[in-house]
Parts: structure tokens; C-alpha cells; sequence
């Protein structure tokens, strides 16, 4: 159990590849990554016995470009009879609370689902019955991403350290009423870096919001939907059912020069702009006091792309740390996400 295997976007293996060789630098753990290009996965194999669990000490939430992790090994499987193969080489594996099956997020892992479907039940019984799995979250899961029908990864995560979701996944149902798909991607942020039990209070009715770059309202859907006052900035049309909402305030100005009269509650931004300028943007509102959370896109360049977020996070912590306000950071490349990531800072002092 040696090895961690990590689920991506596809053609994004690099990036999963540096930033897990930088967290096992800065802790010690002697190995190497690797990754094929397009994959959907990328593999850090540590040298020595316990580098895997050491590595997985790193906070999961606080890794960018991994949908999923799992440390363990690859298991080859026979036509038939699978699972006793894996009943057998789980005896050195601790018991498990819970059992995910899972594919890597490409065409061949697509077609493997329905495998996975069929195979789950029968080994789930199994598992149990050979007291190999229980009824028990506080324990380690049990993670088999399948590369085919004949090779599986055999892994384990901690339940609080590893994905929400299979695969790193949320399922969201896109709402026929949003105007644009890109409503989906404030709707993941929210399952990402949101308590659920802290919505009501956190996205609240009646709190305030600012959408830059809102056109035709994608995100703006979300807001409203949670009965919040929108102010949507953008030259371009918003949907007419946003405006028949009586909730939104639609200003054609300039996203990146506009502040509100007074302070906000929200303020989100899916402009498609150089990440530098996103990042001041997100320096300038939470720095000075003009909303208490936000999210924002940050759109990538086509190489060194984990150096460009690191420096530019790494510039907006020093900005705030100048200033002397306490803001929480996190960044994540969501599954909505395409060639960008997500920010979320939430200011953790009053202006």
C-alpha cells in the first residue's frame, strides 16, 4: 500500500504530478509521480514503507488539482472468480466503514460503470460477510477505482480526507430554468467549500450579492434561487426571468472597476480574464471590506499551470497578511471546471 493513485481532469495529470511531488518534498517522502497525459489519473509512488499514509496527512481540501485520492496498490483480476482475488489480497488491509467502486473520468472508465453497478452488490455481500466491511463511518474507505475488468487499484482514504463524492463527482441535475450550464459551477463551489448544514446561514434570503461578468445569468440563477438580492454587472442581456424576478439589479459597467455603494454579502465572478487581474479583484473586494465571501474563476495559461496558482495565491495571502485581515483561502479545479480553477475566501473578521 505504497503507491496513492489520484483521480483528475483529464490533461491535467501534470499538475496533479507537481503539486503531489511538492507536498512530498516539504515532507520528507521519498518517491516519484508519474502520469499519462489525457489518464484522468496520476500515480505517486513512494519509496519507502508509510510514505503513502504520511503523504495523505497533507489536507485534502487544501490540494488543487486532485478530484480523489486512495493509497494502496494495482491488483490484476481473472475473467471469473474476482472476488475471492480481492477477499485474498485485502488481508492485510484494515476493515473497512465503506466501500466506493470507482472509474477514472474518461471514456473507457464510462463504459466500466455499468460493471461497477453489476459488481458492487455481490461484493459488498461478500465483504461483509468475510467481516471485511461494516456499518461504520469512522473508519477507513474502501476505494477500487477500476482500469478495466482486469485491473482494479485496491485502496483506502479516511472518509474526513478524501472526496465528498466517487470519483470526486458531485451529481448535480442542471436546472432547465438557469440560463447557462455555468450555473453548475457556483453550485458545486457551494458543495465544496460550504458546509451543507451552514447554507441557511451562509445563503441566506435576503443577504445582498454582486455577480461580475453575470451575462446571461448562469450565476445569477443560484442567488436568486436562494431568494438573495443581486446586483449583475455586465454589458450583455441577463435573461428576462431573472429580471421578472424582482431580485436582480442589471448595471452595464465594467467588472473590474464597479464596487457597491456599500458592502455585500456575496460576491462571485466567472469573467474570462487573465488570472492576475481575477486575483487582484479578489484582493481589492475582501481586502477592502466590499463583501464577506466570495468565489471566483481563475482562468489557467497553457503551461506551468500549478506555478502560475500557487504564485498568485501565495500573492493574494500576502496582500490580505499586509493589510492585517484574517481571510480564509481555498482553491480547488472543480468538476465543472474547465481549463480554470475556483477560489473561495471567506473574510474572518469584520471590516
Amino acid at each position: 500500500m505504497n503507491t496513492l493513485l489520484l483521480h483528475c481532469r483529464p490533461g491535467f495529470e501534470g499538475e496533479v504530478c507537481a503539486e503531489l511531488s511538492e507536498h512530498a518534498a516539504r515532507l520528507g517522502v521519498a518517491g516519484y509521480a508519474k502520469g499519462k497525459a489525457s489518464s484522468a489519473c496520476a500515480e505517486f509512488v513512494c519509496s519507502e514503507a508509510g510514505g503513502a499514509q504520511k503523504l495523505m496527512r497533507v489536507p485534502f481540501s487544501s490540494l488543487i488539482f486532485p478530484r480523489q485520492w486512495a493509497r494502496g496498490e494495482f491488483v490484476q483480476l481473472p475473467e471469473t472468480d474476482r472476488i475471492s482475488v480481492l477477499l485474498a489480497q485485502l488481508g492485510d488491509y484494515p476493515v473497512c466503514g465503506s466501500l466506493w467502486l470507482e472509474v477514472l473520468d474518461t471514456n473507457d472508465g464510462k463504459e466500466l460503470s455499468n460493471f461497477c453497478k453489476k459488481f458492487e452488490a455481490p461484493l459488498r455481500k461478500a465483504l461483509s460477510k468475510a467481516g471485511r466491511l461494516v456499518d461504520d463511518p469512522s473508519l477507513p474507505r474502501l476505494l477500487l477505482t477500476f482500469k478495466s475488468g482486469r485491473e482494479v487499484f485496491l485502496g483506502l482514504a479516511e472518509p474526513n480526507n478524501s472526496a465528498h463524492w466517487p470519483m470526486g463527482i458531485p451529481r448535480l441535475k442542471f436546472p432547465r430554468e438557469a440560463p447557462s450550464r455555468s450555473t453548475l459551477k457556483l453550485e458545486e463551489a457551494w458543495h465544496q467549500f460550504i458546509p451543507r448544514d451552514q447554507w441557511d446561514e451562509r445563503l441566506a434570503a435576503g443577504m445582498t450579492a454582486v455577480d461580475l461578468g453575470a451575462a446571461p445569468g448562469g450565476w445569477t440563477w443560484q442567488l436568486v434561487n436562494r431568494h438573495m438580492q443581486v446586483i449583475a454587472i455586465d454589458n450583455g442581456p441577463m435573461a428576462e426571468s431573472l429580471m421578472d424576478s424582482g431580485l436582480v439589479e442589471h448595471l452595464q459597467a465594467d467588472g473590474f472597476t464597479f464596487k457597491p455603494r456599500r458592502p455585500v454579502d456575496w460576491m462571485v465572478c466567472d469573467i474570462v480574464e487573465k488570472p492576475a487581474r481575477s486575483a487582484a479583484l479578489l484582493e481589492t473586494w475582501l481586502g477592502e471590506g466590499l463583501c464577506r465571501e466570495a468565489v471566483v474563476n481563475l482562468k489557467l495559461p497553457m503551461k506551468q499551470r500549478y506555478a502560475e496558482v500557487k504564485r498568485l495565491l501565495e500573492r493574494i495571502a500576502d496582500g490580505f497578511t499586509a493589510r492585517g485581515i484574517r481571510v480564509s483561502i481555498a482553491c480547488k479545479q472543480l468538476y465543472h471546471d474547465r481549463e480554470e480553477v475556483t477560489c473561495y475566501l471567506r473574510r474572518l473578521d469584520k471590516p
